[in-house]
């Protein structure tokens, strides 16, 4: 087991436990100006931090159990050990700008009541991304 799932174990027991004091705070407790039972959104809150919690924990679990140790993992690793190609950056692509865009238009006509803004937007945010996925795989053109 890795750290990461040690982790979130760690933090779904210690969410476990505090929704079933939070539970049983609320029902037992009383206070005189309130009345008495179960606060139902702190305890759904709660327990859905605990599942999404276990929920990690549990990924986490499965995948690293299937793949090499990484150096994070391995107590004699140094830091270069951790180095080396970590992904694929094109500083010069439009397209996440253009969806940015997208989403401030989107959420202008959520904010304003603007249906035909939202449609909009959404077809932009679906366009933009589509070509964000495609910018590498299209061929270029022949002139």
């Amino acid at each position: 087991m890795t750290s990461g799932a040690k982790l979130f174990y760690g933090v779904a027991t210690f969410l476990g436990i505090a929704t079933v004091l939070y539970i049983l705070g609320t029902i037992f407790l009383n206070d005189a100006g309130n009345l008495i039972g179960l606060e139902w959104a702190g305890a759904t809150g709660l327990v859905m931090s605990t599942l999404l919690a276990l929920m990690l924990a549990g990924y986490l679990h499965l995948t690293d159990s299937k793949t090499d140790i990484t150096p994070s993992d391995w107590e004699e690793a140094e830091i270069e050990d951790g180095a080396g190609v970590l992904g694929f950056f094109s500083a010069s692509s439009i397209w996440p700008f253009v969806m940015t865009v997208s989403i401030v238009v989107m959420g202008a006509g959520l904010a304003w009541w603007h249906l035909w803004l939202v449609v909009f937007g959404a077809v932009m945010l679906i366009w933009s991304a589509t070509m964000l996925n495609l910018q590498y795989g299209l061929p270029p053109e022949k002139h």
